[in-house]
């Protein structure tokens, strides 16, 4: 950089989605740079009625042999249904193909948490709100899921 730090401006901007792509693209070259270099690979998966109207989906990606759930979305009157479950089992068996280990992934829902545990998450961490501190009573969970060694020919 050739400019000097006091000629750049900072600005906090309410919609981030003009440069959060470019943001993410610049952070994921420089961790190609790490050793070992991070080899993240995005993907998704979507659900879609016979209308062709989506009704879930995830989005993810994997990096150093996990899976990172960072959106997973069930529309209100295909929840109950099994959808949610059947979207996860895909994502773990496609990242199970690339030689991922493991899952994670954080909310702030009690329902998504139980919803997860029933899948095998467990807790690693937390963090909660103190008293006094606003919202009142919110934490948010970050859960991982160890996936079974893959069975080795003899």
């Amino acid at each position: 950089m050739d400019r000097p730090l006091s000629d750049i401006r900072l600005t906090v901007e309410a919609d981030p989605d003009s440069f959060a792509e470019e943001i993410e693209a610049r952070l994921l070259e420089s961790l190609r740079q790490n050793i070992p270099a991070s080899d993240y690979a995005a993907f998704g998966i979507v659900a879609r009625n016979a209308e062709g109207e989506i009704l879930g989906g995830l989005i993810g990606g994997t990096s150093y042999g996990w899976l990172l759930v960072k959106m997973l979305w069930v529309a209100d009157e295909a929840r109950g249904q099994g959808l949610g479950m059947r979207i996860m089992a895909l994502a773990e068996d496609v990242v199970q193909v690339r030689g991922c280990h493991g899952a994670w992934l954080d909310t702030s829902s009690r329902r998504a948490k139980r919803f997860y545990e029933k899948l095998g998450y467990e807790t690693f961490g937390m963090l909660e709100n103190r008293a006094g501190e606003r919202p009142q009573g919110h934490a948010r969970f970050f859960l991982q899921k160890r996936f079974p060694p893959p069975e080795t020919a003899h």
